[in-house]
């Protein structure tokens, strides 16, 4: 816990140096120092390189405005050596290796990995360092898409976890902990328990609701010892340099794991629960359910991996992201051939050191950053909810919005006040299965009568504001390190002229106008029932009892244009009607945020197209307005069925 004792009164001039050590040690950027070396170094570079240090742009009479533009030591520091004072992203020996070790520790890991082509490859180096094919990964529904092209690519057999619905506001929460060991208990029913070998988790999710790792994780080893997690933090990089998050972090809960199963008074306190709860217990589903679970530490492995966006929250440049990893069984192995498989050879220099960097700020001043960030965060919510003309078209969502009360033990609708300051947040964080993050500002914008994506464009077009995520009828704000007052106060000016605005025309409105907009209001409050995961067709039902399926071979299949046709969604929706099976045969993924609704071997429902034609984002990935769906043909899917019966009665897979 500490690296050296003072007693108060004394040794006055040993405490100075102890903490300026401490400063200079956190001061210290390994791998941005080497690169800053290196761009001030005579180098003549006969590498395949063609920039050369900006050469190729001062003999050009056509691109010097790129230099102009950007600065020259960008191209100063851009090089293909791992020499010289420079270091291998792969195998890192030096200043890389030193600068990832400091990220260790620093985000309370005991291992840290950068990566430089974002989260989407961090997710999927995770995905291929457990997953071989058959086995058996529980994903959360609404993770992000690089998950399960991760899975598909690794021909894992998929179960796909509901999270809640937030049905009026057209976004999902996260998965509840009920809903995990239900399903791990029924792999235990059909004897698989054995197959399942990730759990996959978003923390916190993009609208900001934050899971408890530390129960999630202890009652599912209970269930199942061996489990691996992941955890795609990609927007919570900032979460373990303040102690009221901390606990909330993946790292912070891995390490309170370990050190719990190693206690012995945990060990005593385990075995009067398991006295107490009996064997004949796990027979009895709901009494599992409805129980809190102990890990038994004689079994449990703490296995825990999370992803992280650095440079969505941090000081980092765009696809800047971390790998932290707690693993007492880390396989040095595997992770190397799946770090290999995604990784560039030519990695970005400049994103390596903004890693490097904002490890450095966060190690120094990243407490003070965070409360920053919350104290904006709730300044943007109390000038909105506090302003009466304001509140007449928008609406902050709080944690009794977004978090439904069975999972709010705190009851807390509201995390600040003036009275009592945070404790409302620092109490539900303690009890609470799902908090809000305060940083995360949902604008309920029905009142003024535009949908989310209408009012996101107006925002950027006509004020420069950008956003990022919006559904019908919200808009998501959020507060980072960068952020300011002034960005703050800028934000409460144009949506007062966007109140202004509302009031203004409203007054102008003829009967007809005034019947029009309040026809597009209700139709924006109205509940619009998100979709379930409906099933996997029988064609890649990869276990029948337990309903998981191989995404991987649906992909493949889908990849060969015989196999495939297209319907327009009112087409595929009469076709339901008639009776006939529609099979997606690709990832639908509406962007922002990223989380597909329809998977390749999923069976298409009536409620996935109705919500599919309501969506009002721009990009759908994987749908074509003008030729719809694909879908597989019925051929074949009854001719894959006829190959797993075939295979079936000769005792093979096919």
């Amino acid at each position: 816990m500490f690296k050296r004792v003072f007693r108060r009164g004394e040794d006055q001039d040993e405490l100075l140096r102890a903490i300026m050590r401490g400063i200079e040690q956190r001061y210290e950027a390994p791998w941005f120092n080497a690169v800053m070396d290196h761009a001030g170094r005579p180098i003549s570079n006969f590498h395949a390189l063609g920039i050369s240090r900006a050469k190729s742009l001062k003999n050009s009479k056509w691109i010097d405005d790129f230099e102009q533009f950007y600065g020259k030591n960008l191209f100063l520091a851009e090089t293909s050596a791992t020499s010289g004072g420079l270091d291998s992203l792969l195998e890192p020996r030096g200043p890389l290796k030193f600068a990832q070790e400091k990220a260790a520790r620093a985000y309370g890991a005991k291992r840290t990995v950068f990566v430089t082509n974002g989260t989407t490859t961090a997710n999927k180096i995770v995905v291929q360092t457990h997953v071989r094919p058959g086995d058996v990964v529980l994903v959360d529904r609404n993770c992000h898409i690089s998950n399960h092209f991760g899975l598909m690519l690794a021909r894992a057999r998929v179960r796909f976890l509901n999270a809640y619905p937030l049905n009026d506001y057209s976004t999902y929460g996260a998965v509840p902990l009920r809903e995990l060991k239900r399903e791990l208990l029924a792999y235990r029913r059909a004897g698989e328990l054995d197959r399942v070998r990730l759990i996959m988790l978003t923390n916190c999710t993009f609208d900001g609701i934050i899971c408890d790792p530390k129960r999630v994780m202890m009652e599912c080893l209970a269930i199942a010892p061996h489990l691996v997690f992941a955890w795609d933090e990609a927007w919570f990089a900032f979460a373990y340099f303040h102690p009221t998050y901390r606990g909330r972090t993946a790292m912070g809960t891995a390490a309170e794991l370990e050190a719990m199963f190693q206690d012995p008074d945990y060990a005593a306190g385990y075995e009067a629960f398991s006295a107490e709860f009996g064997a004949e217990a796990w027979a009895d589903d709901e009494r599992v359910l409805s129980t809190r679970l102990l890990a038994d530490p004689s079994k449990a492995r703490v296995r825990v991996y999370a992803t992280q966006s650095t440079h969505k929250t941090q000081t980092a440049l765009r696809q800047g992201s971390m790998i932290h990893i707690w693993d007492q069984d880390f396989n040095k192995t595997a992770f190397t051939n799946a770090h290999f498989t995604h990784t560039s050879t030519s990695p970005n220099y400049q994103i390596l050191a903004s890693l490097d960097v904002a490890r450095r700020q966060a190690d120094l001043e990243g407490y003070r950053l965070v409360q920053r960030q919350l104290e904006l965060g709730m300044r943007l919510r109390k000038q909105v909810s506090g302003d009466p003309l304001l509140k007449k078209y928008f609406r902050v969502l709080g944690p009794d919005d977004l978090v439904p009360p069975e999972y709010r033990e705190s009851n807390a609708e509201t995390y600040f006040d003036e009275k009592t300051g945070w404790s409302n947040f620092e109490t539900a964080v303690r009890t609470d299965e799902f908090v809000l993050d305060p940083s995360r500002i949902t604008l309920e914008i029905s009142g003024t009568g535009l949908s989310g994506d209408t009012f996101k464009k107006r925002l950027m077009d006509k004020f420069d504001i950008q956003i990022n995520k919006t559904t019908r009828n919200t808009v998501l704000t959020m507060t980072t390190f960068g952020t300011t007052r002034s960005d703050v106060d800028n934000l409460i000016q144009v949506l007062r002229k966007f109140a202004l605005d509302c009031e203004e025309k409203m007054r102008n409105f003829s009967q007809i106008e005034q019947r029009i907009h309040d026809d597009k209001v209700r139709s924006l409050t109205l509940t619009q029932p998100l979709p379930y995961f409906s099933a996997f067709h029988p064609a890649f039902c990869a276990h029948m009892e337990t309903g998981d399926g191989d995404i991987g071979l649906a992909n493949n299949l889908a990849m060969e244009d015989v196999n495939c046709e297209y319907l327009h969604p009112a087409d595929a929706e009469r076709a339901i009607s008639g009776g006939r099976v529609v099979v997606s045969a690709i990832l639908v993924d509406p962007y922002p945020p990223g989380s597909p609704i329809l998977e390749p071997g999923q069976v298409i429902d009536i409620p996935t197209l109705k919500y599919l034609r309501a969506l009002d984002v721009r990009e759908i990935h994987g749908f074509d307005h003008e030729i719809g769906l694909r879908v597989f043909t019925e051929e074949t899917l009854s001719r894959i069925l006829d190959e797993r019966k075939s295979a079936a009665e000769h005792g093979g897979t096919s």
